[in-house]
């Protein structure tokens, strides 16, 4: 039983870690994206992620959403799609289409957007996450990723040291047994 224990919580302790690693990994990525490239939304394998920063798209997105983007230049009316304007990410409703330009419009915006070349638009939006956004964008802070890395040191190592150490402590007193009944004989 003692060893099933174990392995559960082996297991727990590398997923926790890979978690970890992967949001400090995606972290670091996303920063270079933007920093280096200037790339806004980067989407490895055609799909992107990125925090709804506005009301402008209530009731559908609330500011602190997560949406997840598909790169695709197929795109119809009332779709919504994310595009550059300027250094930051809009996130419309497409509202009208002609030739190569669309225009996009928030929901709870009463104006329409300027026209854009549909070329401009970066993606799809698939589908969001409410209020996970700001969990992300949280961890995107300094404070966050040390959070971040404190947490799985206390959730994850602390635990998994102290039971290395009972081991060890188990061990030597089996070693210990062992000498002392080999200096009985």
């Amino acid at each position: 039983m003692k060893d099933k224990k174990k392995i559960i919580k082996d297991i727990l302790r590398i997923f926790l870690l890979i978690v970890c690693g992967t949001a400090i990994g995606v972290n670091a990525y996303m920063l270079n994206a933007k920093n280096l490239v200037g790339n806004n939304l980067p989407m490895p394998f055609g799909y992107g992620a990125a925090v709804v920063l506005s009301g402008s798209m209530e009731p559908e997105f609330s500011k602190g959403d997560l949406i997840v983007v598909k790169e695709t230049e197929d795109f119809s009316l009332n779709d919504i799609v994310v595009f550059e304007s300027g250094n930051s990410l809009v996130v419309h409703r497409v509202v009208g289409m002609g030739g190569e330009e669309i225009v996009t419009k928030g929901d709870a915006n009463n104006v329409a957007d300027d026209p854009i070349k549909s070329s401009d638009v970066l993606g799809r939006v698939l589908f969001h996450i409410p209020f996970v956004g700001n969990v992300v964008n949280f961890i995107k802070t300094p404070v966050g990723t040390i959070l971040l890395v404190a947490a799985a040191i206390l959730l994850v190592e602390i635990p998994h040291m102290k039971e290395v150490r009972k081991d060890d402590e188990e061990m030597q007193a089996i070693i210990d047994e062992i000498k002392r009944l080999k200096d009985e004989v």
